[in-house]
């Protein structure tokens, strides 16, 4: 415990000075990018009056040529991409920050929550990887996604995390350990998503965190898929041996050693520092921690799937808290879009948190991949239209378009049915094994 104190301490007063000196490095924000609200717009002069954000400057601006009067939002927070080769101050494109709230976005906004906080529970890995897509495909620019998706996380997080904890699953120690360096790695990856808002403005933001989403499924959904499927066919023996790697890892006599109780491991603390370290980035980067996290903690570490996801949960929460603080600053956070999630989130996490008490090993593992490779074609199939929008690749037909839009969002919503549907199957079959086995228990105990 001596030791885990002194590593958590450590952090703690290293943490200011990375801080510090990410904050004074970099480039500061190009010209050719800004953010404000537009106060008012002159129809004959193709002009548009606009204040910055977070000062009483006011810009007047010129209307692109392919932009209409009736393109500019007065009053609401945008993001204006200057076209330079046009002449000074002319507007490329605007990018509304923060999303119109309606009826059906509003219901929608609860069920994806729900089927989030199902996933959260059920597998630890924040149900991010189906929520930031589904927020970006209501319109959410991929920033305001990212960073309200990770306000959202910290208080359903602490929930899961706490109900997984009751349920014996949850190792605290590890937990603690890697989200020490999980921290740095939110603070990097924070930076990250600001260089490229800043200079590639929405459409570079939202081509960034599509791109990352689909690598990041496909490698590891493919893998969890693979390794699901070998342990589904060897069963539960099979299900409960430790990776090769993570046995090797757990050879080497590196001090300070740790001992994990819950997970049953020992090994050198420096081992969970690049896990750690990468689950942070990629949480802040594009809200998703667990994808790293939770098969680092299984085929690094040496974790089960059940310790691995209850243990990402605290993980979840620490980093989640941090980088809401950082995004708060920025004024990157949606609280609307915030809430609602977290209102189905917090019934959903419960539901899944309980699921894993009555399904084996290995259908974690199952939930987790089919999900990140059905979310992978829905990401994969918006990349195009955002090289357009950067002049990147040549402008889509707008038939193309649409039929790209269409299967990005029926892919989306075929990710979201399905992990709910598996999560709801295996557990009422699970409740249904259980008491039986009970009944059948309770026969014999009566002779």
């Amino acid at each position: 415990m001596k030791k885990l104190l002194y590593i958590i301490l450590g952090v703690i007063l290293i943490l200011p000075m990375v801080s510090s000196a990410f904050a004074g490095g970099g480039a500061p924000p190009p010209k050719d990018v800004l953010k404000g609200i537009f106060l008012s717009v002159d129809d004959t002069a193709r002009t548009a009056t606009l204040k910055k954000s977070g000062t009483e400057e006011t810009l007047v601006l010129s209307l692109g040529a392919d932009m209409q009067p009736s393109d500019i939002r007065v009053n609401k927070k945008v993001m204006v991409s200057l076209d330079k080769q046009a002449g000074e101050n002319v507007i490329k494109s605007i990018d509304i920050m923060f999303l119109d709230m309606k009826v059906s976005k509003i219901i929608s906004l609860l069920i994806i929550g729900l089927i989030g906080g199902l996933l959260s529970g059920f597998i630890g890995s924040g149900g991010a990887f189906v929520l930031t897509p589904a927020m970006m495909s209501l319109g959410v620019p991929g920033a305001v996604a990212v960073a309200s998706n990770m306000c959202h996380k910290f208080p359903k997080a602490m929930v899961g995390a706490y109900k997984r904890y009751k349920y014996g699953q949850a190792d605290i120690k590890l937990g603690l350990v890697m989200a020490s360096t999980a921290i740095i790695g939110v603070q990097i990856g924070i930076k990250i998503q600001k260089y490229i808002l800043n200079h590639f403005g929405n459409a570079g933001s939202n081509l960034y965190v599509s791109f990352v989403f689909m690598v990041v499924l496909v490698l590891v959904g493919g893998y969890v898929l693979y390794d699901a499927y070998k342990l589904a066919k060897g069963g539960d023996e099979e299900g409960n041996k430790v990776s090769r790697l993570a046995l090797r890892l757990q050879n080497i006599n590196l001090p300070p050693m740790m001992y994990f109780k819950v997970a049953k491991v020992r090994l050198s603390a420096w081992i969970t520092i690049p896990v750690g370290l990468f689950t942070g980035m990629l949480a802040a980067t594009i809200a998703v921690g667990g994808f790293i996290g939770v098969p680092g903690m299984i085929y690094v570490v040496g974790a089960s799937a059940v310790v691995a996801s209850a243990t990402e949960l605290i993980i979840a929460f620490i980093m989640g808290a941090w980088g809401s603080i950082q995004w708060g600053l920025s004024g990157l956070i949606d609280i609307r879009l915030t809430l609602l999630i977290l209102a189905g989130s917090l019934i959903g996490v419960q539901l899944g948190a309980l699921g894993t008490t009555y399904v084996k090993d290995y259908m974690i593992k199952v939930v987790m991949a089919s999900t990140m490779l059905i979310v992978a074609v829905s990401r994969g199939a918006k990349i195009p239209g955002y090289l357009a929008d950067l002049n990147l690749v040549q402008p889509i037909e707008p038939q193309l378009a649409h039929v790209l839009g269409q299967v990005s969002f029926w892919a989306l919503v075929t990710a979201l049915a399905s992990a709910g549907l598996i999560i709801t199957v295996a557990m009422v079959r699970g409740m249904a094994q259980a008491k039986l086995e009970a009944r059948r228990a309770e026969i014999i105990s009566h002779g």
